[in-house]
């Protein structure tokens, strides 16, 4: 290294070394998908608030309002173990641009049915099912294309940095939507959702890793050889059981914010979707230190401490009324509901084998998302016996009593444990 290089460049060239935060960005294919990943994460949370929203405004019921979020997961849940073989048996970026195609579709054509005053609680909770499915599809070949961008080494930065993609969307997409809803109507922000998947269409279209072809083998014997390998693999079934008990607990959250900020803040749409954003604000804070926070800590630590983050932010949303007391308290979930899912999906990329990743990682989000989905349901039908805050607080509970349980008996593995080196 020059002794005539400017301190910023050297600053700039350390955080761009093999493992610092930023290393994934070197790759030109990392940096061009991540951008297109924000661009259509934005849309998908100003969907997200959209939907929510407009379920609210057509129905009182607490379920029905819960089963928005839970029909975008429970795709994930049917249907992610075929995804997972579909992307091991096919090229993954073929996987991922008939994906999102289709839920460009599903969503221009929801905006349409919205604007024009047709759709209903059925009907909007069929087209979230739509793209929920494309989601499921996408997903585990997304993910396990991030190896070919970047490969190992950077894999943990990239997985955070992902993260922070996401939660970025989280933080202004919400915020977004409301104001787009404010303005028009809900229609405008379905067809936002829409546009963004454009920018990602456009990215795998000009993507051409060269990569052989994927030995194929048929579906159901694929499934098969991918549930045996979690099933025998001790590490990775203590990383599943961790995501279903944290999606269970956490799917509380998405799942009556929309009503709490309705009915006991008395709040509107532009402050659900400031709840939302400070939600992601706390995330985006989260995933700038997991990863050293993991190193230092191990797994185990980390993710019991976002558990339990997670649980003082529930438990606070119960007992907020103003929209100070809210949006405190949703960062502090924010905080802890990265810190948690990120920790899980590492240990889960870090331990399967190249040749069945994708099956692996259907299989997590298939436990972790079905957890999502069933609690949703149940906390929404909780909410309806009991009310939102009762709820809110019951999953709180949930948290802090499997925390006591897992690290007793099924802990996070340690760093060495299960782990496949390349």
């Amino acid at each position: 290294m020059s002794d005539a290089q400017h301190p910023t460049e050297l600053t700039a060239s350390r955080h761009l070394q093999p493992g610092s935060v930023l290393a994934p960005f070197r790759s030109p294919a990392f940096r061009a998908i991540w951008i297109a990943n924000l661009a259509s994460n934005l849309g998908s949370m100003a969907q997200a608030v959209g939907a929510a929203w407009l379920m609210t405004g057509m129905t009182k019921s607490h379920l029905l309002i819960a089963l928005v979020p839970a029909s975008s997961t429970l795709p994930i849940m049917l249907f992610g173990m075929f995804a997972g073989a579909i992307a091991d048996n096919y090229n993954r970026r073929h996987v991922m641009l008939a994906a999102q195609i289709g839920m460009l579709l599903a969503a221009a054509l929801l905006a349409v049915l919205t604007w024009m005053k047709l759709a209903n609680p059925a009907v909007l909770l069929l087209f979230t099912l739509f793209i929920g499915t494309g989601t499921a599809l996408n997903g585990p070949a997304w993910q396990a294309s991030v190896r070919l961008q970047v490969g190992m080494r950077d894999l943990p930065q990239a997985i955070s940095l992902n993260t922070i993609s996401f939660n970025l969307a989280r933080s202004i997409g919400p915020a977004l939507g409301g104001l787009l809803i404010s303005l028009w109507d809900v229609s405008f922000a379905f067809a936002l959702n829409a546009v963004s998947y454009i920018f990602m269409i456009t990215v795998l279209w000009r993507w051409r890793p060269e990569l052989p072809a994927p030995a194929r083998r048929p579906i159901l014997p694929a499934i098969a050889i991918g549930l045996r390998f979690c099933a025998g693999s001790v590490p990775i079934r203590k990383v599943l059981l961790r995501g279903l008990v944290v999606g269970f607990g956490f799917s509380a959250y998405q799942a009556l914010v929309p009503s709490l900020v309705r009915g006991q803040m008395h709040g509107n749409e532009i402050d659900y979707g400031l709840m939302l954003g400070m939600f992601g604000i706390g995330s985006v804070c989260s995933a700038l230190f997991v990863s050293k926070a993991r190193r230092r800590w191990g797994a185990e630590t980390v993710t019991g401490i976002a558990m339990l983050t997670f649980a003082l932010g529930q438990s606070l949303l119960a007992e907020s009324h103003t929209l100070a007391f809210g949006l405190f308290a949703a960062l502090v979930a924010g905080l802890g509901w990265v810190t948690a899912l990120t920790s899980t999906n590492v240990a889960m990329q870090m331990r399967s084998p190249e040749d069945i990743l994708g099956r692996c990682l259907s299989i997590y989000q298939a436990v972790t998302f079905g957890g999502m989905a069933m609690g949703a349901w149940s906390w929404g039908m909780i909410a309806d016996w009991r009310g939102t805050s009762f709820a809110l607080h019951a999953a709180g509970g949930w948290l802090v009593a499997t925390l006591v349980l897992l690290r007793t008996f099924a802990p996070m593995p340690t760093p060495s444990e299960g782990r496949i080196e390349h």
